[in-house]
């Protein structure tokens, strides 16, 4: 095993509640928060307050390849309940390393596919959903 190196993006695995899906790209992984600047009396000689306030709830978006018989995202946007989503980064062997736990997620938008009848590329279709928490935990 090879510790000292870069893991891949592409080597990654999504759980939703119970269930391991496949999906090709995960974007908006991110954690932030406001910036707070108190400016007070004496700030001219000391300056400014800054602190970190209150933390953002992250959109994530999940893309996968449209099939016919998986509607389970679909019946999760209709459904309006909460659910823990895990991605977990592989390493080569295909353990996982580090895990990206979004807490309560709860989807926002599901984007059909731009249909052509000149495409032939794979119909790809969105989630996009509002996290409570983000978590990263190292393995």
């Amino acid at each position: 095993m090879k510790t000292n190196y870069p893991l891949l993006t592409y080597n990654y695995k999504v759980s939703i509640g119970k269930d391991t899906m496949s999906f090709s790209e995960v974007s908006g992984l991110s954690i932030s928060y406001d910036k707070v600047v108190y400016k007070h009396g004496l700030s001219f000689l000391t300056g400014p307050v800054i602190a970190r306030g209150q933390k953002h709830q992250g959109t994530v978006s999940l893309r996968r390849g449209l099939a016919a018989d998986r509607n389970e995202l679909y019946a999760w946007l209709e459904d309006k309940s909460f659910k823990d989503i895990y991605i977990d980064l592989c390493d080569e062997t295909g353990n996982a390393v580090v895990r990206w736990e979004l807490v309560r997620a709860l989807p926002l938008k599901l984007d059909a596919p731009q249909l052509s009848a000149r495409g032939t590329e794979v119909v790809i279709e969105s989630l996009e959903f509002i996290v409570t928490d983000l978590k990263i935990k190292y393995l």
